[in-house]
């Protein structure tokens, strides 16, 4: 099995984001790469030279033409912000799950694979940590329902079309340009703190934890989800290791080198206490394991910071 698409006509929704970007520049060298993105959230320079950059959202008739002759659609375009889609529910759903339909529209009528990303929130309050792909799902926000909706569809697109369809579930994905969700900006945000030699701010107790996964990581899920014989499922994209928030502090502090105090606000209200990816799974059917440990990932981000904040 290869690791990586070669030879194709890929196209990268979401493309000019912080997942999207990174895993177009994965695939310029060897693919003919189009990215489309309506820019609400991400950033032009961060689109390959080598890929065509098309400005435009998955939604409008554009992707009719975009996706007429690809092999592979990697669909990362969304809205991933859980506090926006309880506050417009109807938006959210609409950029989620109806983008999502019409992609997956599309690629019906081209014979064309998907690659699309869900989310760790269709699992909710886990009964069981780590959480493998058929424990119970139940949502606890609209957003992880839009991503469990979109879940459905590509297994339902396979199963009724036998479109080549594969979902992965990210957890807590961090890396160069991180932008949004629920905790993907927390490590941002403590090192930040930290660089600035302010408090690192934790909520809670700081005894939730998360599994958090480079986007490295996830680009590699992605690459091999392209190539894998094992399609119609979804796969959980994690590192399958616990780390608490205030583990996590700790880890910035010494990836920083700054002696900066903890201080603890008040708990999230509904916060998740435990999420961890059972990446059994995705190792047998995908040959996905984590390669980048977070400590390691931290302090490149941290040097990263430094050299940007000197420049």
């Amino acid at each position: 099995m290869s690791e990586q698409p070669t030879g194709q006509q890929v196209l990268v929704t979401g493309g000019a984001g912080f997942i999207g970007s990174h895993l177009a520049s994965a695939l310029v060298e060897d693919n003919d790469v189009t990215v489309v993105d309506d820019l609400s959230a991400g950033d032009r320079s961060y689109v390959p030279d080598e890929a065509t950059f098309v400005e435009a959202d998955v939604r409008d008739d554009v992707l009719t033409d975009l996706a007429a002759d690809v092999d592979c659609i990697f669909h990362e375009a969304a809205q991933v912000s859980v506090d926006r889609s309880i506050e417009d529910s109807a938006t959210s759903h609409d950029r989620n799950v109806d983008a999502t339909l019409a992609v997956l529209e599309q690629a019906r009528l081209a014979d064309a694979r998907v690659v699309l990303a869900s989310s760790c929130a269709v699992y909710g309050h886990p009964e069981t940590v780590p959480t493998p792909e058929d424990a119970p799902t139940q949502p606890t926000s609209p957003y992880g329902l839009e991503k469990l909706t979109v879940d459905h569809y590509a297994h339902l697109y396979h199963d009724l079309y036998g479109l080549e369809t594969v979902a992965l579930r990210y957890f807590n994905v961090y890396g160069p340009r991180a932008t949004g969700g629920e905790y993907a900006g927390v490590i941002d945000i403590f090192l930040d703190q930290a660089l600035s030699g302010d408090p690192l701010t934790v909520q809670g107790d700081g005894s939730q934890t998360r599994d958090f996964v480079h986007v490295s990581d996830v680009v590699r899920a992605n690459l091999l989800a392209a190539t894998t014989d094992a399609v119609g499922e979804p796969y959980n994209v994690g590192t399958g290791q616990e780390c608490s928030i205030a583990d996590l502090a700790e880890l910035c502090r010494e990836a920083v080198g700054a002696d900066v105090p903890i201080e603890h606000t008040d708990p999230r209200p509904g916060d998740i206490e435990r999420s961890c990816a059972d990446t059994a799974k995705a190792a047998q059917n995908l040959g996905f394991e984590a390669e980048v440990g977070l400590a390691d990932g931290m302090a490149a981000l941290a040097a990263r910071r430094s050299e940007s904040a000197t420049e």
